[in-house]
């Protein structure tokens, strides 16, 4: 009757160790400091995603932050001027709490900009020709106030996007496709203030790619093969960018169940 007693109490000492030494993956918040690596300032408005819940956050006046995260989730923070970090959450971040991260300050070098002027001669009939005209239909994204150049309205634009869906070798299909679980994060991406707020100010596509899984080529080919202009694609901000694939995304679900 020992022997089993004891035996019993050493199986829950045991079951009751491993469950004290597991680490808890649940979702739970975590803290720390952003830094400059170079200086140890302290940097404001760094914006943090979690690229594996989809919520975003940014630094506060010292520093500091808190974001919902779990073992395992990859951090994404960005600042502009410095090098973007992807940091993994580990069992000893949740478990301990803050943690100071470093960010390395980039060297910006402006290129050249050359603005050719558009030189009047004062005669109507010839300024006329001379101004250049832009013929790209002009969209409206919900949420935002302002339009934005999306592409032309072409008569075969139609028949461009339904042969790029049902041809299997396209880039579209491909992309698509192989990226369903990394696209369908566009309408959480959509609802969370903090990620829309850090998009609008963005130029660089370079949460858009930590978010979605794509290079900058890729996005530039899924917004071409969805009818976006030139201008769009060169100009617009990574809000809109998101939009624009979130909208395409779902024009094309919607066809490829036809």
């Amino acid at each position: 009757m020992k022997r089993i007693l004891l035996y019993i109490l050493f199986i829950t000492g045991i079951t009751t160790y491993a469950q004290e030494d597991t680490p808890d993956t649940t979702s739970g918040s975590i803290s720390g400091n952003v830094l400059n690596a170079a200086t140890e300032r302290t940097l404001e408005n760094v914006h943090i995603v979690n690229l594996s819940q989809v919520i975003g956050t940014i630094t506060d006046n010292d520093g500091g932050f808190s974001i919902q995260a779990k073992v395992n989730d990859t951090l994404y923070f960005s600042y502009i001027g410095y090098k973007p970090l992807r940091i993994r959450v580990t069992n000893d971040w949740v478990k301990f709490g803050d943690v100071k991260i470093k960010m390395t300050e980039l060297g910006i070098a402006l290129e050249e900009v050359v603005v050719a002027d558009v030189q009047l001669t004062g005669y109507v009939e010839i300024d006329v020709k001379r101004i250049p005209i832009y013929n790209n239909y002009r969209y409206s994204i919900a949420g935002l106030n302002s339009g934005y150049e999306g592409g032309s309205r072409q008569p075969g634009a139609v028949n461009k996007v339904l042969g790029a869906i049902f041809n299997p070798a396209d880039f579209l299909y491909n992309i698509f496709s192989k990226r369903s679980k990394e696209l369908k994060k566009l309408r959480k991406m959509k609802k969370d203030d903090e990620i829309r707020n850090l998009l609008e100010t963005k130029f660089d596509r370079a949460t858009l790619m930590a978010l979605l899984q794509i290079d900058r080529l890729d996005i530039d080919e899924i917004l071409r093969n969805c009818n976006y202009s030139v201008d769009f694609i060169r100009f617009a901000n990574d809000l809109q960018i998101l939009d624009a694939i979130s909208e395409c995304y779902e024009e094309y679900k919607v066809l490829d169940r036809k």
